[in-house]
């Protein structure tokens, strides 16, 4: 974890896919922004004027299969969660991202484009200090069988998952990350988003899935993986759910010092888990880059650190 001065992108980066609900063409640019800006969508092809929208927990609409921010006037961007996680594990901290369409593109199904994107575009700092979302205390949410948990932990962002599908073929999956930009573009960046064969008639009746393919969704049925070219992690699933996590948890607005774990989590969790703690204003702090530094050499040196213990996608009582 770096605690040095906020980033931004050197120039303008754009991809062009479809959404994995929508089915819809859709032409996404990242962009920079100016300090303390945090990330902003900024959505086109409406009509009258573009609309700007906070890439923030109060800007969630829905987390039904997804993450969907919206204003007053309605939803705005679905599908959110993929981009942001690629912006807030390749460090970028102020950014615009451009759409002209109501959904992210899913392209592979992962965050390889966009950090593809990130790349092409480049990263530059900027004058301020980053500044960061400690955590201060314990913050816990349950829906039905499914559980998250935020706790403090000052050597930055650490994510642990477990996924229990009664699916044989994925069953039950742990998965723990450190937030390094460079882990997460080898172990996390690439985990497709994932779904059932069982699950096709229901989706596709609700008006989901309508872009969703082998191209951009890992498909299972009761027996064996349905995709010719296999997995790229034998835990891809529970992999693709950090990402998950990592982009739902960007809507804190600043990067977070602090351990998640979730158990049977998806989008609709994340976002209670997170209401949670930024409601309860004794349970969290900004502190800047500086602060975060000494913070976190305190904890070395005391040993006091703590670590908490066409298909779209499924999870089990909450969907991806």
């Amino acid at each position: 974890m770096k605690f040095s001065r906020q980033t931004t992108l050197r120039a303008q980066a754009t991809v062009a896919g479809v959404g994995v609900h929508s089915g819809l063409p859709v032409t996404l640019t990242l962009g920079p922004a100016p300090v303390d800006a945090g990330l902003i969508f900024v959505r086109t092809g409406l009509e009258g004027s573009d609309r700007e929208i906070q890439a923030t927990a109060e800007q969630v609409v829905a987390t039904d299969l997804a993450t969907v921010l919206g204003d007053s006037e309605g939803p705005l961007v679905s599908t959110a969660e993929h981009v942001l996680a690629a912006l807030r594990g390749m460090g970028v901290d102020n950014a615009t991202i451009e759409i002209d369409g109501p959904e992210v593109p899913i392209m592979d199904g992962s965050a390889a484009a966009f950090v593809a994107a990130i790349d092409q575009a480049g990263i530059v700092t900027q004058s301020a200090q980053r500044r960061f979302i400690q955590v201060l205390k314990p913050i816990s949410a349950a829906i039905g069988d499914s559980f998250g948990e935020l706790r403090p932990y000052a050597n930055g962002f650490r994510a642990q998952v477990e996924i229990d599908f009664t699916n044989p073929v994925i069953g039950r999956q742990n998965f723990a990350f450190e937030l390094v930009p460079e882990r997460f573009r080898r172990e996390i960046a690439r985990a497709r988003t994932f779904g059932l064969m069982c699950d096709q008639a229901r989706l596709w009746g609700a008006g989901y899935a309508r872009g969703a393919s082998f191209e951009n969704t890992v498909v299972f049925d009761e027996e064996r993986l349905l995709n010719p070219e296999g997995l790229r992690y034998a835990d891809e699933c529970a992999r693709h759910k950090v990402l998950d996590v990592i982009g739902d948890l960007a809507l804190a607005g600043l990067p977070l010092l602090g351990a998640y774990r979730s158990v049977r989590g998806g989008h609709k969790l994340n976002h209670t888990v997170l209401s949670a703690l930024l409601a309860d204003r004794t349970a969290w702090r900004v502190i800047e880059g500086e602060a975060a530094r000494r913070t976190t050499r305190a904890v070395v040196e005391t040993g006091r650190g703590l670590v908490g213990g066409r298909i779209a996608a499924a999870y089990g009582p909450d969907v991806s």
